[in-house]
């Protein structure tokens, strides 16, 4: 691992005791030297004088962007300023079954690729984090934190174009502090794991500081759409060649539902967005679950604004109703959310015509077979035989918008 240093006092040569006070780790120097602009080495860095350091330490994640590094023998205390980063949107990454289309690493499965794959990018790029965590119906993968979706974009971006990969992106979410109604305070980054509604005393989510620069003509059909969503309009200013200048107070979720993209289709291309993040503000938000034959699917889980449950449920479970290969049996898809069942619809089975040999006769032959059918049906269902299994494919058009 090497790191790029400013030396604001004293000096670093090759061979000194040194640490990184925030990653708590200590070391000696391999190499030391300046940019020219390749790589030079050189006796020793002084105040003053910017470079680099050939750590020697091979585990990656202990050194970060603003860490400072002092002396073992007489240490100072960090310079002002650092932070560790804080993520507040989160995306699940999974390698699709397909092989990678490059060769990386030597051998192993997709999974032990993108282990490797985000194990080097964070040499790079430490902003961002990572746990493991199993799908049932995607595998293993990898459960990251982004500082926004820009970051989001640019990371599994890398991940395909650097090393490679296939990836599967779910769609993110933010982070919310939830207080149970037992008085504890928790941060849930996932929306399987949001408390049950009846828990829920009060929800928190982040605020972002938007600034939109759009012609002044689309300025009247801008507005309904930031009145949508949940906007609060702090000023207007009009500049320079008919241009007006928009701030506005909004949720962080709404941002990442499409917003930018709503915004360029309004403006036709025009209009430009820039936003940071400010707040926790009170929300008034509920989980919103889908349902299976009456099983809860936790991936198909999401957070959204109470008063857009109806709608969300209702397109939800139509379009999981459009793709849902149909079953032995009738099964319903559901949409729950307020402790109710808000949208529902029926997967009808599949038909096999069991009378196609019968001819002539009495009609009582062909209900008599319908009627062992429709008995065989309710047996697989009712001993859990019939269980509905999800395709991967479905999966990943869900996830995928």
């Amino acid at each position: 691992m090497i790191v790029y240093i400013r030396v604001f006092d004293g000096g670093v040569k090759k061979g000194d005791s040194v640490k990184l006070i925030a990653g708590k780790q200590s070391f000696n120097p391999i190499e030391v030297g300046v940019f020219t602009p390749e790589q030079k080495p050189t006796e020793s860095l002084r105040a003053g004088e910017i470079g680099y350091i050939v750590t020697g330490i091979k585990s990656p994640g202990i050194a970060h962007v603003g860490d400072t590094i002092t002396g073992t023998t007489h240490p100072i205390p960090a310079l002002m300023g650092y932070e560790r980063p804080r993520p507040v949107v989160w995306a699940s990454v999974f390698p699709e079954s397909q092989p990678a289309r490059q060769s990386f690493g030597a051998g192993g499965d997709d999974f032990n690729q993108l282990r490797q794959a985000l194990e080097r990018l964070r040499l790079s790029d430490s902003s961002f984090s990572s746990e493991e965590e199993a799908s049932g119906l995607l595998g293993r993968g990898f459960r990251c934190g982004f500082l926004g979706m820009l970051h989001l974009e640019i990371v599994t971006e890398r991940l395909r174009r650097e090393f490679g990969l296939s990836l599967i992106v779910t769609t993110p979410s933010i982070t919310y502090e939830v207080l149970t109604k037992r008085g504890k305070r928790e941060t849930v980054y996932s929306a399987a794991k949001f408390p049950d509604y009846n828990d829920i005393a009060e929800v928190y989510e982040p605020m972002v500081e938007a600034r939109i620069i759009t012609p002044t003509e689309y300025l009247p059909a801008l507005m309904p759409l930031l009145y949508s969503r949940e906007a609060e309009v702090r000023a207007t200013e009009n500049f320079g060649e008919k241009r007006n200048l928009v701030t506005l107070l909004m949720p962080l979720r709404e941002l990442m539902r499409g917003f930018f993209d709503e915004i360029k289709s309004i403006s036709s291309g025009f209009a430009s967005l820039s936003y940071r993040i400010v707040e926790l503000r009170k929300a008034d938000v509920v989980k919103l679950e889908l349902l299976v034959a009456e099983e809860v699917v936790p991936a198909f889980s999401r957070i959204v604004s109470r008063k857009r449950v109806p709608h969300e449920a209702e397109a939800a479970v139509e379009k999981l109703h459009g793709i849902l290969p149909r079953q032995l049996f009738a099964c319903k898809v559901q949409g729950r959310a307020l402790g109710r069942i808000i949208s529902s619809r029926t997967v009808r089975a599949m038909a096999k015509d069991v009378t196609g040999y019968l001819y002539g006769g009495d009609r009582t032959r062909k209900m008599k077979l319908w009627q062992q059918q429709k008995a065989g049906k309710q047996r697989l269902k009712e001993q859990g035989v019939g269980r509905v299994r999800i395709p991967h494919e479905v999966f990943v058009k869900m996830v995928q918008g």
